[in-house]
């Protein structure tokens, strides 16, 4: 026969396990909605780091790669007005001719391979677009060019207009990065990093260069243009890093395009 103190001492055991699986269950539960708030947070900070990362929340920042020279980057310009209307012969090879502070630079366009490019550069040179304008950028680690064609002088201007790329396979095949040599000499097409978005702004490689084939190469520069452009390169940037304006300041004086 179970005593009255049996009883009561029973029942206080079956109160303290309700009691004690109770507290369990609220620490569970406790610990499964911290876990769903934790993996929102992150979530959430993902998205936020992001964006900042991508740029969306700055609306200064230049369309530049997060390595600052692994791009020959050029800032969307908007569409003002329609690219020119074909006027050059597709056949024939242009000149381009840029007359400098830091010396002449000149290279060859092959109209049958890059029309576009060609029509639209000498449709600018002849309005005069070129002249005065500062060549903004040098790149002296990764990739070794030297970019001009903005008449801003920002890395932010364009001619608003946009124009197809071409030429991209000529280069050869990829490597396993997803690059090609844009050999010492070449002349390529700027762009904001999406398809046919180059506008004005170009690059001038004073040595070989891995890049993406995603930049319009147009252009092959002389023997003494690339001399200059070399001796520009040595001086390096402005504030001594790889990736800014150089230290010799290159302003194009007069740009021409002329037929061969």
């Amino acid at each position: 026969m179970v005593t009255s103190d049996q009883r009561r001492r029973q029942l206080a055991r079956e109160k303290y396990e309700r009691q004690q699986k109770r507290r369990a269950e609220a620490r569970r539960k406790t610990r499964q909605r911290a876990a769903v708030i934790g993996a929102a947070v992150a979530v959430v900070v993902a998205t936020l780091v992001g964006l900042v990362v991508g740029g969306v929340f700055d609306k200064d920042k230049k369309d530049s790669a997060a390595d600052p020279a692994a791009n020959p980057s050029a800032s969307p310009s908007p569409k003002t007005s329609p690219a020119p209307a074909m006027a050059i012969d597709k056949n024939a090879k242009y000149t381009f001719d840029l007359k400098t502070t830091a010396g002449e630079i000149k290279f060859q366009m092959d109209a049958a391979k890059t029309p576009e490019t060609v029509n639209s550069f000498k449709s600018l040179a002849d309005k005069g677009f070129f002249d005065n304008t500062k060549c903004h950028r040098l790149t002296t680690s990764g990739i070794f060019v030297l970019q001009c064609g903005d008449p801003e002088g920002s890395g932010m201007g364009g001619p608003g207009y946009t124009i197809a790329d071409e030429n991209l396979d000529s280069l050869g095949k990829p490597n396993e990065q997803g690059q090609v040599i844009y050999p010492a000499g070449t002349v390529a097409m700027a762009n904001t990093g999406q398809p046919h978005s180059g506008g004005s702004q170009f690059f001038l490689v004073y040595k070989d260069s891995p890049l993406a084939p995603s930049y319009t190469p147009f252009g092959k520069i002389d023997a003494a243009g690339l001399k200059a452009l070399e001796e520009v390169a040595k001086a390096g940037t402005a504030d001594g890093g790889q990736d800014g304006a150089p230290k010799t300041p290159v302003t194009v004086q007069k740009g021409t395009v002329t037929a061969n």
